[in-house]
């Protein structure tokens, strides 16, 4: 990973949390944005984030050209959530990299799912997205949401040069609304974008994380 701080580096973990009491709001009640069911879980969990990201998340989406929208398709994950997706994909690595010891096989999964104890979901600061038109049609970005490294061959990187020039030009798009309303992008997913955490921190310079692990919403429907 050449050129990317990958989230398992320990200078991610060494961040401080200074939360600063930033609420999870549900993304259901923001009509300027869309919000798409695929990650759905059962308490509604996913349609979260804290109110200083969503803030700017829809900073974000005005800065995004008439006609185009941003398709919201996972915000806050629930810790058990979290360590469950991490744990089955290092057991897909561990089973792709047999030689590699326990250190690398964390490097590797950090490439696609965060270690529990420093993820940006579980903070309630980070989101996944994408872009669509007015009526819900998902803009090409070269891979779908959530691609792994393996299926997309590296395409899921932000970076990648094997995608189409619409699609690179699409990601431009994204990177220049996010990035002008304050959020981050973790370089192996063009699609996950954050605010907030230590992530968000690290790349940023901020003295501290403004938001630690949230507890999960107590009314999600």
């Amino acid at each position: 990973m050449t050129d990317i701080i990958p989230l398992s580096d320990s200078r991610v973990a060494e961040i401080t949390e200074h939360d600063c009491g930033d609420l999870l709001v549900d993304l259901r009640e923001a009509a300027e944005l869309r919000l798409d069911p695929r990650q759905a879980d059962e308490a509604g969990a996913y349609a979260h984030l804290r109110s200083g990201a969503l803030g700017r998340l829809l900073e974000a989406q005005r800065l995004l050209p008439v006609g185009i929208r941003f398709l919201v398709v996972e915000g806050y994950r629930p810790p058990d959530l979290q360590r469950r997706y991490y744990e089955q994909y290092a057991a897909t690595m561990r089973h792709a990299h047999p030689e590699a010891g326990p250190a690398r096989i964390r490097e590797l999964a950090s490439a696609y799912i965060s270690p529990p104890e420093v993820a940006p979901h579980v903070s309630g600061g980070a989101v996944d997205l994408t872009l669509c038109a007015e009526d819900g049609t998902e803009l090409p970005l070269g891979t779908e949401v959530n691609a792994t490294p393996e299926e997309s061959a590296g395409a899921c990187r932000t970076g990648a040069p094997n995608i189409s020039a619409e699609a690179r030009a699409n990601r431009a798009l994204m990177c220049r609304a996010l990035t002008a309303a304050g959020f981050v992008n973790y370089p192996t997913e063009w699609w996950h974008w954050s605010y907030g955490d230590r992530y968000w921190a690290l790349l940023r310079g901020a003295p501290a994380a403004r938001y630690g692990p949230a507890a999960p919403p107590a009314r999600a429907a």
